[in-house]
C-alpha cells in the first residue's frame, strides 16, 4: 500500500492502462469507418491515409515533450491537459465537414494521446519499489492487451448503426469520462522538490544525456523493437488472414484472441515472477521463448504452406514471451536516470513509435503477401532487440542482476 494510493493495485493498473490504451484505441476505433468517411467527405484513399499519418506524426512529435512537461509541472496537469485536448479534438473530428478539417483534428488527437502512455509509466515507478512496480506494470500490460480487440468491434458497430461521426462522438465521451475519473483519482506522484525547470536548453541537455548513454539506447531497442515481431502480423492482418490463411472477415477475431491471450498470460507470469528471480533472468526467459518460437515459425513456413490450423499459434507464443519481459525492461529504462523518468519514458516511446512507423510504412508492404517473408521479418526484428540485450548484458552485467524484495 502506498500513501498516495489507498485502493487495490489492480484499480491503479486499470486507470493507468486505460490512459495508455487511449492512443492505439483512437486509431483502431476509426479504421472500420474509413469507407464511410471517404464517401461522406469526398476523400481519396491518399487523403484518408493522411488522416492516419497526421495522427501518428503528432503522436511521435509530442512524445518528445510529454515526459519533460511531466517532470516540470507534475504528472496530473500533463494527463488532464492531454485528455482535455483529446476530448476537444475528437469533437472536432465528429463535426468535420471536409477532409482537411478531419486531418487537422486528427493531428491534434495525436498530439494529445501520448501523454497517457508516457506519464503512466513514470507514475508507476514514482510510487513503487522495483518489484512492486513490476507487478503493477505487468497488470497494466494485461489490461492494455484488451484495446486491440475491443476497438475495431466498437468502431465497426458504431459506424454500421450510427454513422462515421458516431465513432468520434464516442471518443469524445471517452475523453470526458477519463478526464473526470483522473481528476478524481489520479495521484500526483512527483513531489514539488523533485521537479525540473522546463527550459529548452536543459531539455536538450537531458535528451543529449540519454541519447549519449548506450545503456539507455540498448534498453530502449530491447523493449521497443521486438514488439514489432508481433505487430508486423497485426499490420498485415488483412493479407495474412484473408489471402494467405483464407479466413473470412468474421473469423479474424481468432487471430486477435490468440495474440491478446499471449500478451495477457505473459504479463501475468511477469507479475508472478516479480521479486522472485533477477530481472535479467526474466528478460532472458522472454527472449528465449521469442527466439525459439520464431525459429519454429520460420521452419514451418519453409516446410509447409500456411494454414489456419497452426499459423496463428506462433504469434500467440511470441506475444507471451514479449509480454513476459517488457515490463522488466521498461522499469530498467526508467531507472537508468531516475531524476529524469518522465524524459526517459518520452524518449523510450519515441524509439518505439519510430520503429512502429518504419515497420508500418516500409517493411509491412514488402512482406505482407508472403507467409515466409512475414516469418523472416518477424524474427529479424526480434533479433535486433535480442542483440541489443546481449551486448548490454555483457558490457554492463550489473544491470538487472538482483531481484528486489519490495
Amino acid at each position: 500500500m502506498h500513501p498516495l494510493w489507498q485502493g487495490p493495485l489492480w484499480a491503479l493498473a486499470v486507470l493507468l492502462a486505460v490512459l495508455g490504451m487511449l492512443g492505439p484505441f483512437s486509431i483502431d476505433t476509426y479504421i472500420p469507418a474509413f469507407s464511410g468517411i471517404a464517401l461522406a467527405l469526398d476523400a481519396t484513399p491518399l487523403q484518408m491515409q493522411q488522416t492516419l499519418s497526421a495522427y501518428l506524426f503528432g503522436f511521435a512529435f509530442m512524445n518528445l515533450f510529454h515526459g519533460a512537461l511531466a517532470d516540470s509541472f507534475g504528472r496530473r496537469p500533463v494527463v488532464l491537459t492531454g485528455l482535455a485536448m483529446f476530448t476537444l479534438a475528437s469533437a472536432g473530428c465528429a463535426l468535420s465537414e471536409s477532409i482537411g478539417q478531419l486531418i487537422f483534428f486528427r493531428a491534434l488527437q495525436g498530439l494529445s494521446t501520448g501523454a497517457g502512455i508516457v506519464v503512466s509509466r513514470a507514475v508507476v515507478r514514482d510510487l513503487f519499489a522495483p518489484a512492486q512496480a513490476q507487478r503493477v506494470m505487468a497488470q497494466i500490460t494485461i489490461f492494455f492487451g484488451i484495446a486491440p480487440a475491443l476497438a475495431p468491434m466498437v468502431g465497426g458497430w458504431l459506424f454500421v448503426h450510427l454513422g462515421w461521426a458516431a465513432v468520434f462522438w464516442f471518443l469524445t465521451l471517452v475523453g470526458v469520462l477519463l478526464w473526470s475519473i483522473n481528476w478524481r483519482y489520479l495521484p500526483e506522484s512527483l513531489p514539488q522538490e523533485m521537479r525540473q525547470p522546463f527550459r529548452i536548453k536543459p531539455l536538450m541537455q537531458g535528451y543529449r544525456t540519454l541519447c549519449s548513454d548506450p545503456r539507455f539506447l540498448l534498453l530502449a531497442l530491447a523493449s521497443g523493437v521486438p514488439f514489432n515481431g508481433m505487430f508486423l502480423y497485426v499490420l498485415c492482418a488483412p493479407a495474412f488472414l484473408g489471402e494467405l490463411l483464407q479466413l473470412e472477415p468474421t473469423q479474424f477475431f481468432w487471430f486477435f484472441m490468440i495474440s491478446i491471450a499471449g500478451i495477457m498470460a505473459g504479463a501475468w507470469v511477469s507479475g508472478r515472477l516479480a521479486g522472485r528471480i533477477p530481472p535479467k533472468r526474466q528478460i532472458r526467459h522472454g527472449f528465449v521463448i521469442m527466439l525459439a518460437v520464431s525459429l519454429v515459425n520460420l521452419a514451418a513456413n519453409l516446410l509447409w504452406p500456411p494454414h489456419a490450423s497452426w499459423a496463428m499459434i506462433p504469434i500467440g507464443v511470441f506475444s507471451f514471451g514479449w509480454a513476459m519481459m517488457v515490463p522488466v525492461v521498461t522499469l530498467l529504462v526508467l531507472d537508468i536516470h531516475p531524476e529524469r523518468r518522465g524524459l526517459a519514458s518520452s524518449l523510450q516511446a519515441v524509439v518505439g513509435s519510430t520503429a512502429n512507423g518504419i515497420v508500418a510504412g516500409v517493411l509491412a508492404p514488402l512482406v505482407m503477401h508472403s507467409a515466409l517473408l512475414l516469418a523472416l521479418g518477424s524474427i529479424s526484428l526480434m533479433l535486433i532487440g535480442l542483440a541489443s540485450w546481449i551486448y548490454l548484458h555483457h558490457r554492463w552485467p550489473e544491470i538487472g542482476r538482483h531481484a528486489e524484495a519490495n
